[in-house]
């Protein structure tokens, strides 16, 4: 897809750094490049003094023009890399877009022309945004590892096996008795079709660890008042996050830390504390706290083992962990717990720690194996098994050929390489301005 305009941005970080990295592509972005800084060599970093359109010089840096399309976007591409003061990325966008067609870039314009010139697909896109965005080890692993299109190509391989099955069942209804198309093709591809069934829906399951990977493992921590679920809270985030008071019912709505542990997000969620006789508006919290530990992946328990206070109402089924608290003045032989801990004088956190760790590291499981990465991706594939359901079940070698082909069209929005245009500016529009 050729431009008509050029974009420019700032793709570097917040102002003001060691270095601003300035980014053109379009066009125009040859000109542009000797208008300000002279000739250069392609692939090459050239030391250049960088002219504004009156002669003076705004600042003395490194320029690099990449020729389309071997280029990220496929189109010339050029980085000016300059002093990073507002001053002169200022000066420098000024300069830039004063050219006639060219013009300041939308939010996630260089990695649309990218997917529309074909240098990514949909998913690789997707895994690009998630890169960028990425705040852990796991997070940056789970990114690279889609960027590189291990993703991309389970699905096209899905595509492409689909394809071939449709083609091998039309060349049956339509081309019989030709000697060189098989006396009976269906058994073969039916039986592929079957396993791809159960191979997708395998792909599915991971969704769940991918979530985690992205979004984070979740903790609540729940617990009658005063039970010190603020004061773990405060304890765990370092920080004083939460009031922590001996008046109950502090605590009214969700609060929420976010720690990396062992490469991975988990999200520790502190609530209001759980009992019978509460006001209108802790009452509201304490549904809060219970709606939110129903579907959390792990429930820390706690209880005051110097005055234990049984709750009910926490969820079955949910991950649980209890834990006695404030062991510094109490007798952490009372009671039955998983772990004993004390906010105040450290014990048992770093414990808790490793076992709040152990149990994400869990969750994601097979974290290097091709995971789906986003909702769409899973409504696709299962409306992809659905129609091969159906082709499995249907009446018909032209209708079963049909659904085949309504799946492999599913499978190819995955990656679009089928009409996705409604999807583009949802997609791109989590791209910062400069990427």
């Amino acid at each position: 897809m050729a431009s008509k305009d050029s974009i420019a941005a700032l793709s570097s970080g917040r102002l003001p750094a060691g270095i601003a990295v300035i980014r053109v592509s379009g066009p125009m972005t040859r000109f542009v490049v000797e208008t300000i800084a002279g000739p250069v060599k392609d692939r090459f970093t050239n030391l250049r003094a960088l002219r504004a359109a009156e002669g003076s010089t705004i600042d003395h840096g490194l320029v690099l023009f990449f020729p389309g399309p071997g280029s990220f976007t496929g189109e010339d591409v050029a980085e000016f890399q300059v002093h990073g003061s507002r001053a002169v990325a200022a000066k420098m966008l000024e300069t830039i877009t004063s050219f006639e067609g060219v013009r300041h870039a939308e939010p996630g314009e260089f990695t649309r022309r990218a997917f529309l010139n074909g240098r990514l697909d949909l998913v690789e896109t997707e895994a690009l945004a998630d890169l960028v965005n990425a705040e852990t080890e796991a997070q940056r692993r789970f990114a690279v590892h889609n960027a590189e299109g291990a993703q991309s190509e389970l699905y096209s391989s899905w595509r492409r096996r689909l394809i071939h099955a449709r083609a091998m069942i039309e060349a049956e209804i339509d081309f019989a008795d030709e000697e060189d198309v098989p006396g009976s093709v269906s058994e073969a591809v039916w039986s592929d079709v079957s396993a791809m069934i159960g191979e997708i829906e395998r792909h599915i399951e991971g969704f769940k660890a991918a979530e985690i990977i992205r979004d984070g493992f979740e903790v609540v921590i729940l617990g009658a008042p005063n039970a010190g679920k603020s004061s773990l809270f405060n304890a765990l985030a370092r920080r004083e996050a939460a009031i922590v008071t001996d008046e109950p019912g502090t605590t009214r709505d969700l609060l929420e830390v976010v720690m990396d542990l062992k490469g991975l997000k988990v999200r520790l969620v502190d609530t209001a504390g759980l009992r019978d006789a509460a006001g209108k508006v802790e009452s509201i919290g304490i549904e809060r706290a219970r709606a939110k530990a129903e579907v959390t992946d792990l429930v820390l328990l706690l209880e005051d083992m110097a005055d234990p206070v049984s709750v009910g109402g926490v969820p079955s089924g949910v991950p649980l962990l209890r834990i006695g608290t404030k062991s510094d003045i109490a007798d952490a032989g009372a009671g039955s717990y998983d772990l004993v801990i004390s906010s105040k004088d450290g014990s048992g956190l770093d414990r808790l720690l490793t076992e709040i760790g152990d149990r994400a590291t869990a969750a994601v499981g097979g974290a290097g194996d091709v995971l789906p990465s986003r909702l769409r991706h899973v409504e696709l594939l299962r409306e992809a098994t659905d129609f091969l359901r159906a082709a499995l079940s249907g009446q018909g070698q032209e209708l079963r050929a049909e659904e085949l082909r309504l799946a492999a069209e599913r499978l190819g929005r995955i990656v679009g390489a089928v009409d996705v245009e409604d999807l583009l500016d949802v997609i791109f529009s989590q791209f910062c301005i400069g990427k």
